[in-house]
């Protein structure tokens, strides 16, 4: 089946040859710089195969309208992000899939805030690129590319200088790393061991974007990093996305924690060794984030899913922490993205801090059952569905302001449509198995009915 092109709040993206082309990935670019004004746009890519091809067609798009490409190359999502803040540029482009699979790509755009495009401002860019009517330069206009010198330098200067480093270089960890052969296998080992002293013992750390193991860092992918946290006596065991803006914990035991935990745990650190304030978490982040931000006398605010809606409101607010139940961990202070090189700092600035383990950290937070099904769709089939539920659920307590979200008292169910791949997304969390398999299987009946 032809996958569709996703254009949305998470920018463009498709299966490159399909619905996903050189010729709208360079059309994409124009609009952009159109949108942005002339002016330099920074320019980072994931390891995927198809990136540099990807590249050239966004360079060529910006130029042609008189922007200047600043190429940063490989570098991590968050890093672009914060690149495009700190040069001064007219914004950003970010190639990359993120957590889809090897034979997708995509252009995250990014504001000369380091933010992403805020809804309004989505609105306007793809405007422009419907309308098709691009102010292309002459010859003598054209901007020539210019790389960017040492482009992670100062985004991990700041995550270094954020955290009690020395303490962690002298707490010795030895930790394991999965770097989904993306962008972490050319960063995340030198930080580690650079930077904050780590003993590092890399898995799928080759930079040639061909995964290895499903992108998405979900504890059932994450095998092969439980072995080698066992068989290597690690600590931690670390796992990236391919654009290194999400992070998963294992124990010491190689047990994977969840990603939800990951977000937990960054807004225990912040809020008991860093600064008190509010949270801002997506609407189908753990309630442990809720009992986390409660025992520090912080209240948290959810939003819809999506970085920067989660990002906007913590601006507006002057949020301590936050980020969304993916295991992104966003702390402002370092920039306000998610940043899966802040969260592994914070957690080992946790660690030993504390002097405790990760089991034993986790162990003091409350245990629930959280439940993640992706139900595929095609193109116009959400909202018929999610009309159904909503009338089957309609003497519940709804929230609708992103998807539909039920909540039950002590459980929940979220189901909402996906804004980067051709899925409904069903979550649940409930305090028992047998609670939460119910949920999710009075859910699946109802949405698998409203699909024949």
């Amino acid at each position: 089946m032809r996958e569709a092109l996703k254009v949305g709040i998470s920018g463009v993206r498709g299966v490159v040859g399909q619905s996903f082309t050189p010729q709208l990935a360079a059309s994409f670019a124009q609009a952009f710089g159109t949108y942005a004004g002339r002016g330099p746009v920074v320019v980072g890519r994931d390891t995927r195969p198809t990136g540099r091809m990807v590249e050239e067609a966004v360079i060529a798009g910006l130029q042609s309208v008189g922007n200047k490409p600043l190429l940063a190359g490989v570098v991590p999502t968050p890093t672009l992000l914060y690149l495009t803040k700190m040069l001064g540029a007219s914004g950003g482009i970010a190639i990359t899939a993120s957590h889809n699979d090897v034979e997708w790509n995509a252009l995250k755009f990014v504001g000369r805030d380091g933010m992403f495009l805020k809804p309004s401002e989505a609105d306007e860019l793809f405007d422009i690129y419907h309308q098709q009517d691009f102010p292309n330069v002459e010859e003598s206009a054209v901007q020539p590319v210019e790389p960017v010198r040492e482009p992670m330098k100062g985004h991990l200067d700041r995550v270094e200088a954020y955290v009690a480093a020395q303490a962690i270089r002298a707490g010795g960890f030895r930790v394991a790393v999965d770097c989904c052969n993306g962008v972490g296998a050319l960063h995340t080992v030198s930080f580690l061991r650079d930077r904050l002293g780590c003993d590092v013992v890399p898995i799928h750390d080759n930079p040639h974007g061909r995964f290895e193991r499903p992108p998405e860092p979900a504890p059932q992918n994450l095998e092969a990093l439980g072995h080698a946290v066992r068989d290597q006596g690690c600590a931690a065991g670390f796992a990236q996305d391919p654009d290194g803006d999400r992070l998963a914990l294992l124990d010491e035991t190689g047990d994977p924690i969840g990603e939800d935990l990951t977000l937990a745990l960054g807004v225990l650190q912040v809020l008991s060794g860093h600064s008190k304030g509010p949270v801002v978490a997506n609407q189908s982040a753990s309630m442990v984030i809720d009992h986390v931000a409660a025992a520090q006398g912080c209240e948290v605010t959810r939003t819809k899913t999506g970085e920067i809606y989660v990002s906007e409101r913590m601006m507006e607010i002057g949020a301590a922490v936050g980020g969304e139940s993916s295991g992104g961990v966003i702390v402002p202070a370092v920039h306000p993205c998610r940043d899966s090189y802040t969260a592994m700092a914070l957690v080992l600035e946790l660690m030993v801090q504390k002097g405790r383990s990760i089991a034993s950290l986790r162990s003091d937070l409350p245990r629930y059952v959280l439940l993640k099904k992706k139900i595929p769709i095609r193109p116009g089939q959400a909202p018929g569905v999610l009309r159904a539920v909503r009338r089957h659920y309609e003497k519940e307590k709804l929230d609708l302001k992103d998807g539909i979200y039920i909540d039950f008292g002590e459980s929940w169910l979220h189901i909402r449509r996906s804004n980067t791949e051709p899925i409904l997304r069903l979550i649940t969390e409930a305090p028992t198995d047998a609670v939460a398999e119910r949920i999710v299987q009075d859910a699946r009946t109802v949405i698998e009915s409203a699909l024949d």
